[in-house]
Parts: C-alpha cells; sequence; structure tokens
C-alpha cells in the first residue's frame, strides 16, 4: 500500500492540567463514595481480587466490575443533551451470521440520520463500544453513538459483539470483523457507499478494532475500509511494566488491566502474549503497513496514553497514519460527558475527520 498523507489538522496545547470541571467531577465523586460505604467495599473487594487468579475469584471479579460500571453508563445516557441524537436518526437493526465460535448472530444496532434516509451511497460507522471487552453492551452506548451518526452524518452500526470471558480472545474480535465484511460485502442492500466505511471503538472497543484491523492486514483487506480510528484505546502489555515509570492514570489501573488480560480476555495467556490478537500494539511492521489509513484518538490524562503514542509512531513509520489527536486536558473517556470542555473538543474532532478525510 502507498503512504497515506496527513492533512496535519490538529495541534492542542497540553498543559498538564486536567480540566477544572473534571477536577470538580472528581471531587464529587469522591463525596460518593464517602456517603456510600457500600460502593467503597465493593472497590475494595475488586482490588483484592486482583491479585487472585481461581475461577471463584474471577468470576465475583467480573461481576463487581459489570456492576459498578453500571451507575456511571445510567448517568451518562439520563443526559438531556444526548436526546437529540435519538429524535435525529431511525434506529433499526440487523443479524449478522457467524460460525467462528459456535453458530452465534451478532446483534448490531443502526442509527440512521433522518437526513440520509432517502440516500442510497451513505457512509457506514461501524462502532466497538467500550468497557474492556469484558461489560457494557451496544445498547449501553446507544445515546452517544446515535450522536456520532449526526455528527459525522454517517449510518452507525453499532456492534453487540461478545464479551470475555464468556467469549475469549481472538472470537470477540471476529465478531467485529465478521461485521465489518457483512457491511462491505452487502453495501448496495444496506444503502452504503462502500468506499467510504469507518471503523471506530473506545477504549476495549477500541481494542477490538485495533485487533480486527490486524485481522485485516493479514487477510490483505485493509482496503475495505477507508479510515480506521480507534479512541483511546487498549493496545499491548505496557501495564505488565514497571509501575514506577507510568504516568498517574496508568499507575492507578495497571493492576486491573493486568487481571483484564491474563484471566478475562486471553484464551491461554502465556501462549497468546505475542499474538497481535491479544496486544495489537505487537503487530509486525509488515502488518502495519497493510493497515486502513488510521487515526487514533487519545487523551492526555488517559490510562492508555504511553501505549496510544508509541503505537501511533510505529504506525506513522509505516505510513498509515493519518492524524494522532490528544484531546487536551481529558481524562479516559471523560470527552463523552456533554458540556464538558472535552466534549466540545471531542465533537469538533470528529465533525472535521467525517468532513476532511469521509467525505471529500
Amino acid at each position: 500500500m502507498t503512504r497515506v498523507e496527513s492533512k496535519n489538522l490538529f495541534d492542542f496545547k497540553l498543559t498538564g492540567q486536567i480540566d477544572e470541571e473534571l477536577e470538580a467531577m472528581n471531587s464529587q465523586f469522591e463525596e460518593m463514595m464517602e456517603e456510600s460505604p457500600e460502593t467503597k467495599q465493593t472497590l475494595d473487594r475488586m482490588q483484592e481480587l486482583q491479585e487472585k487468579n481461581d475461577p471463584d475469584s474471577n468470576e465475583e471479579y467480573i461481576k463487581l466490575f459489570r456492576g459498578v460500571s453500571e451507575p456511571f453508563v445510567q448517568w451518562l445516557n439520563g443526559n438531556e443533551a444526548l436526546k437529540f441524537g435519538d429524535e435525529k436518526t431511525v434506529t433499526t437493526s440487523i443479524k449478522v451470521p457467524t460460525s467462528h465460535c459456535g453458530e452465534h448472530d451478532v446483534h448490531v444496532e443502526v442509527y440512521t440520520p433522518k437526513e440520509l434516509e432517502n440516500e442510497t451511497r451513505r457512509g457506514a460507522y461501524i462502532y466497538a463500544h467500550g468497557g474492556g471487552a469484558v461489560s457494557f453492551s451496544a445498547a449501553d452506548v446507544r445515546p452517544g453513538v446515535q450522536c456520532q451518526a449526526v455528527h459525522m452524518n454517517m449510518v452507525a452500526f453499532n456492534v453487540d459483539y461478545r464479551l470475555a470471558p464468556e467469549t475469549k480472545c481472538p472470537d470477540n474480535i471476529k465478531d467485529y470483523y465478521e461485521v465489518v465484511k457483512y457491511v462491505s460485502k452487502n453495501a448496495d442492500s444496506l444503502g452504503i457507499d462502500p468506499a467510504k466505511i469507518v471503523l471506530s471503538g473506545e477504549s476495549g472497543g477500541g481494542y477490538i478494532v485495533l485487533g480486527t484491523m490486524v485481522m485485516l492486514a493479514e487477510n490483505d483487506e485493509g482496503d475495505l475500509v477507508k479510515l480506521a480510528m480507534p479512541v483511546v484505546p487498549m493496545v499491548d502489555d505496557y501495564c505488565f511494566s514497571d509501575p514506577l515509570a507510568m504516568t498517574v492514570e496508568e499507575r492507578f489501573s495497571h493492576a486491573e488491566q493486568r487481571k483484564i488480560y491474563q484471566y478475562m480476555i486471553a484464551a491461554d495467556f502465556e501462549q497468546q502474549r505475542t499474538s497481535p490478537y491479544l496486544f495489537p500494539g505487537k503487530a509486525s511492521e509488515e502488518l502495519l503497513a497493510k493497515f486502513p489509513p488510521t487515526i487514533i484518538i487519545g487523551a492526555e490524562f488517559d490510562g492508555f496514553i504511553t501505549e496510544n503514542t508509541r503505537f501511533s509512531s510505529r504506525i506513522r513509520r509505516a505510513g498509515r497514519l493519518l492524524e494522532f489527536v490528544i484531546l487536551p486536558g481529558c481524562t479516559h473517556i471523560s470527552f463523552y460527558i456533554p458540556g464538558t470542555q472535552g466534549n466540545k473538543t471531542f465533537v469538533e474532532v470528529i465533525k472535521t475527520i467525517a468532513k476532511e478525510y469521509v467525505h471529500c
């Protein structure tokens, strides 16, 4: 593949300070913790379980992990500012048949901006939700993805891929990969322009996207995708390095991330440790050169900032990086909170990306 050409659209000034509004939210969270001994007890128990590895403790851990995440999703989705996405889109669904891990139909929610209902050559925005690849669902991120569909003026395909630990690597990645292939193959009947297929997802969903990019590269299918845009993605095994060399945010989450990779996502951690499906950041230079054109969106105070930065450097050297965007003052997925400066910046970034790299 030929080298892509960056338009160098983003050069945000990084100040080394978390946005004041996020600091205030963190203070409110700490106050809520003090008022809710049960929540604090749950988090303390999760910290204990991070150091254990047996079926019972792993089952307890994932149950607590999923449970403690639910209040944030409910709080975020209750924001009035997200309602316009539902108002301005039509929601349908499709099922994509797969056979790589038993006979299974992958459920995909489809959000079509009402302005595009009568068009037949629309861009496709294929999304993988976050949650460490072990939590959340397509329905959990529906309001946000509906809004992104409107902002980017594309039909969004929100993929409900199977989660770990019930479904192990690489079968969770294959769920998403099969949806990408299905949308490409059935573009005409779906009213999609096959030359405008975009992949995206945040955090654990970003990992799913990166794993799919590896799979596409291995099969010489990178040209099926106009743009891949993983957002604050999980990339590699940096969490297994010395915490003393990490940023504050990386150090805070590294034990949890080790647990997720070793005992949740991996089918056999030691056997898969060098696999670019478990750790996409270990993809070879030959594979990187076959990646779709890529934009990585990171956050200044994200727990994966080091991984995102060095992987972006490798993709750039391979000639496949269009942009590496760092959202200033933001923490992990804080830029999804409506009304914050980080969210305003993120929305403008994806609008610009759609205009300059997709609809051009």
